[in-house]
């Protein structure tokens, strides 16, 4: 039998970048178990992210936790021997009025001729326009990973992998019972940190689920004939067909598909890298060739695009932390210190609570 919940212990399901930062930010201020289906945090989609955090990408509440993320992460640094992030570009390319779509206050126009002198490898003629956001840096996931982690557990919080959702129920007190792995846990509070699994992980609980769905989202890192300057930007067309950056002498290429899937550990399909393949090289001098290793990730999203984050609003004491989709990392702090303050009852320095609400209409 589980103990009795303290009264203000809170479980976290879920080991990826997002329950992570949020026990992270909660730990010190309340007892945090963290529970991770897998036997290694991280190992869906935080593990196959492009470790990019791009400023001018997303909505606008996504942009307002992209800079809060960036704001947070460098005090962050201060700690650290080595940073966790690194300047590094976003140069958008494409027509004219695609470009000028995705561009927002952090992106600038400039032209091709421009685009062309950082990034010499670009067919300049292939493309009419050009966006530059010099706020975009490049992030080591696994390095803010492990300083999240290693504050969970300084702050007493509980980390435990292998540990997959299998039942829940309310006791006659109010609290949660959870069973993970055949071990019971009790909670005050449950966060839904699931990622492509959330929707079922509410389901379990008697929770409405809010159509969340899981998209693939294949990345290769290839070796080029041509390799681009290590410091040079990541490119990426403005009709998601493509986008690579340098990466370890070779370059990190994605075809940015959003093909809808169900919850599973997803794998690349060989014939997908090898039409990116020919995309690229068809628009650049890399000459990509031999790949050295391919994956793909899952980017699971509400309906209108935006996380899903709050109380939910029929079930007492379950909390929802989910549909991050292509934003997790580069809001992964701004999004766990808003839910740290609706969890802890205070003020957040941004709130974007209304517009990521799960009582909002359109989830």
């Amino acid at each position: 039998m589980p103990s009795p919940a303290p009264e203000n212990q809170i479980l976290i399901i879920g080991g990826g970048i997002a329950g992570l930062s949020l026990a992270s930010a909660l730990a010190g201020h309340t007892g945090v178990v963290l529970l991770e289906a897998e036997a290694v945090l991280g190992y869906h989609t935080s593990s196959r992210s492009a470790r990019q955090l791009i400023p001018s990408y997303g909505p606008a509440p996504v942009q307002d936790l992209t800079l809060r993320t960036l704001a947070l992460i460098r005090e962050m640094e201060a700690e650290l021997p080595q940073p966790i992030l690194t300047p590094r570009s976003f140069l958008l390319v494409g027509g004219e009025e695609d470009v000028r779509d995705q561009a927002s206050g952090h992106m600038h126009p400039i032209t091709m001729a421009e685009a062309a002198g950082l990034a010499p490898e670009l067919d300049a003629g292939s493309f009419e326009a050009a966006g530059l956001d010099t706020t975009s840096v490049s992030c080591d996931t696994g390095r803010l990973m492990d300083w999240h982690r290693a504050r969970i557990e300084s702050s007493g919080g509980r980390i435990l992998t292998s540990r997959r959702v299998e039942a829940a129920e309310r006791t006659a007190a109010g609290d949660w019972r959870v069973t993970a792995a055949g071990e019971q846990f009790a909670a005050a509070t449950v966060v839904n940190a699931a990622g492509a699994w959330a929707d079922g992980i509410a389901q379990l609980f008697g929770v409405r689920p809010r159509r969340l769905q899981p998209y693939r989202r294949t990345a290769a890192i290839v070796e080029a004939a041509n390799p681009p300057a290590p410091d040079g930007p990541m490119v990426a067309s403005a009709l998601e067909t493509f986008y690579y950056r340098p990466d370890s002498g070779g370059v990190l290429v994605s075809p940015s598909e959003a093909v809808p899937s169900g919850p599973e550990d997803a794998r690349h399909r060989p014939e997908d890298i090898d039409a990116l393949i020919a995309l690229v090289n068809s628009v650049t001098s890399l000459g990509l060739g031999e790949v050295r290793r391919a994956w793909t990730g899952l980017r699971t999203e509400a309906p209108d695009g935006l996380p899903v984050v709050g109380f939910d609003d029929a079930v007492p004491g379950f909390f929802w932390l989910a549909g991050q989709g292509g934003y997790g990392f580069q809001t992964s702090s701004g999004i766990a210190e808003l839910a740290a303050a609706q969890l802890l009852g205070t003020q957040p320095p941004v709130d974007v609570s209304a517009s990521l609400s799960p009582a909002r209409p359109e989830v």
